[in-house]
């Protein structure tokens, strides 16, 4: 069976067909490096991550851009707080973003791309959404018209009734509830940067259609992110880039994550309800970080719960013992039959894999073949594993639990 994937903006599984044969164009939305990440970034990229390996073992060159927010209120305030630059700021965070993503085995990464250094996209874009008379000026900056795009709302599936009732960037001089900040005007004393329209600071929004479009084109394959994410952010994306470019669609398929809460709660750094991923890797491998975030369906929340991840320790182990008899006796042989059991391993994987990246089910047919292999004694093993070397090895990768030949427990 072909790959499908649950489309947030059509509510419905769609066949896999990238827009350019071969080719995988996806875009992920980062963090904002104020702060170290915490393990609801974990979850989410992790994901992202299988995506990427598991489009490539398909036969797909996935190119795979994650943003960083390194223009943000937050991190001119923490600049104050620790006495440096907020350059040093950001830089400190986004050095420590991509040490903590690697260290979980998030490495599929084409591009880490930096906000700061698509300014002149920023301003071009919001010059040209002014020309075009999607874009007005206030007191306080410029704001997007969403009365003028008639599919705002279609990605969130809301009414204007009831946008008009969420409403963000308070100005009393906006036109609709709805309108979102393109550029908000900012002091000589504060930071910022000078512009056609005056000195100011970019929209959060802007900041992701300037690098996407620069990178991608008018139109992309795939874009993720927290649920979170999709109203205003995600919606405000669409808007901003069909009204410059005049093209649909600027995504052919949004892809989001559920959230990861804590006590009830989302786990958010601002709010100092979270857990960082270099404290959680302290106490545990990203092996059984991956597992256990991996088993939940990537579309639903989660609760983190150190039991229950603590529970599937033996499971690791498990796995862990299986790749060891792999490479104990299935590297031996190169070329020849691979066992039934292991062509079913891969058919079940993939079955799961191409049913909305089912990663519990994917890792349930791993476990139950691990437990197979581990139980059979060293002559049936031999058997067993003759010539499956690469067939499992190509498995375990695309949960990226092996790298090198070893393990990282």
């Amino acid at each position: 069976m072909p790959l499908e994937v649950y489309n947030t903006y059509s509510r419905r599984l769609e066949v896999f067909t990238p827009i350019t044969e071969g080719m995988v164009k996806m875009f992920v939305c980062g963090p904002t490096v104020y702060d170290y990440l915490h393990l609801g970034h974990a979850r989410t990229y992790i994901f992202y991550d299988v995506v990427a390996r598991y489009l490539k073992q398909l036969g797909y060159k996935v190119l795979f851009i994650i943003n960083i927010t390194d223009i943000d209120d937050k991190i001119f305030e923490k600049s104050k707080k620790e006495g440096k630059s907020w350059k040093e700021v950001a830089a400190k965070y986004t050095e420590a973003c991509i040490e903590d993503l690697k260290r979980l085995g998030v490495d599929t990464v084409t591009l880490f791309a930096k906000a700061s250094a698509y300014l002149p996209q920023m301003i071009q874009q919001i010059q040209a959404l002014l020309e075009k008379d999607y874009a007005y000026k206030t007191s306080k900056g410029i704001f997007f018209d969403t009365s003028k795009f008639s599919a705002f709302g279609a990605l969130s599936h809301q009414s204007r009734a009831e946008l008009a009732l969420r409403k963000i960037d308070l100005d009393p001089e906006k036109k609709n509830p709805a309108d979102f900040l393109l550029w908000r005007n900012v002091a000589e004393s504060e930071e910022g940067y000078d512009s056609p329209f005056g000195r100011g600071r970019p929209g959060w929004h802007i900041e992701d259609t300037a690098i996407s479009i620069t990178h991608f084109g008018y139109s992309y394959d795939v874009h993720g992110g927290a649920v979170e994410l999709i109203y205003p952010h995600h919606e405000a994306e669409i808007a901003q880039a069909e009204a410059y470019t005049g093209h649909t669609p600027f995504v052919k398929y949004w892809i989001h994550t559920g959230l990861l809460k804590v006590g009830g709660e989302k786990m958010a750094k601002s709010t100092g309800n979270y857990i960082t991923i270099r404290d959680a890797l302290e106490k545990y491998s990203s092996n059984l970080l991956r597992i256990y975030f991996l088993s939940t369906k990537y579309r639903r929340s989660m609760v983190f719960n150190q039991d229950e991840l603590l529970k599937l320790r033996s499971r690791v182990k498990s796995i862990e013992k299986f790749w060891g008899r792999c490479c104990k006796f299935a590297s031996k042989y190169e070329d020849g039959e691979v066992n039934s059991k292991i062509k079913i391993l891969a058919r079940r994987f993939a079955s799961h894999m191409n049913q909305d990246f089912n990663t519990p089910a994917a890792i349930k047919a791993i476990l139950d073949t691990a437990d197979y292999i581990n139980t059979a004694t060293v002559a049936e093993v031999e058997n067993l594993l003759k010539n499956s070397y690469k067939t499992v090895a190509s498995i375990l990768s695309t949960i990226g639990l092996v790298v090198d030949n070893s393990w990282r427990l």
